[in-house]
């Protein structure tokens, strides 16, 4: 399905970041991922994933990163914006630093790497973009005021930008995963994850792959027509 296309996952070392880099490579795509901290796993090597160190909420080096990936393709088709992070406590109790942490990487992280391939998408015309959001980012969540806002200044810039690039064949679009195994969750007690498990309709944590298949439709020809959209992937939290 996307054999031969160049594909960049931003924090896509572990967790969902993950399972979208090997969805896109298993279906013959040539995935380069970004990480900050991470280890990188085994299995990359393996399937042909590449990956080099890029801090999305540094301006510069998302530019020489997407500058190396655009000389060695020649173009960049798709772009996930997936990097981000956690910092969570009550308002009255955060740091202006764990505030500024958080909206620099989930937010301007995304503005940074957007801008970096957008000139590459338009001089190509054509181009498909998705962002990782959160359902938080719609619903709020008590003690995650940060995180909420950097993922809600998202879904209003990919509405923002989906306006801006659509006359070039370049469709943007949002995913709003609710919650999804990763180690985040992995770390809750089993009594929270039972209080989440009630607020899910469908009774289950979500997977990484279930996220991954919603990327892979909106970068196919299928949704060719679908731009500026968000979509819910959270076992039916939001509706």
């Amino acid at each position: 399905m996307f054999k031969g296309k160049v594909v960049i996952v931003t924090g896509g070392s572990r967790g969902i970041g993950k399972s979208i880099a090997e969805s896109f490579a298993s279906n013959g795509a040539k995935v380069t991922v970004t990480y900050k901290n991470s280890i990188i796993s085994d299995s990359f090597d393996a399937i042909g994933i590449k990956y080099a160190q890029c801090d999305a909420a540094d301006t510069a080096a998302v530019q020489v990163f997407t500058d190396s990936v655009i000389k060695e393709h020649g173009r960049v088709d798709i772009l996930v914006n997936n990097a981000g992070m956690t910092k969570d406590g009550l308002l009255m109790r955060m740091s202006e630093a764990d505030w500024d942490n958080v909206m620099n990487t989930n937010t301007k992280g995304v503005f940074n790497f957007t801008k970096a391939v957008s000139r590459q998408m338009i001089s190509q015309k054509e181009g498909k973009i998705v962002n990782i959001s959160s359902v938080v980012g719609i619903t709020g969540n008590a003690g995650q005021a940060n995180y909420a806002a950097s993922k809600a200044a998202v879904i209003g810039f990919t509405k923002s930008i989906a306006k801006e690039l659509a006359s070039r064949n370049i469709n943007v679009n949002c995913i709003a995963p609710g919650y999804i195994d990763t180690d985040m969750t992995n770390k809750l007690n089993d009594t929270v994850k039972q209080g989440i498990l009630n607020t899910i309709p469908m009774k289950r944590i979500g997977e990484g792959k279930d996220i991954a298949e919603a990327v892979m439709f909106l970068c196919s020809d299928n949704a060719a027509y679908i731009t500026g959209q968000i979509l819910c992937v959270d076992g039916g939290m939001v509706m």
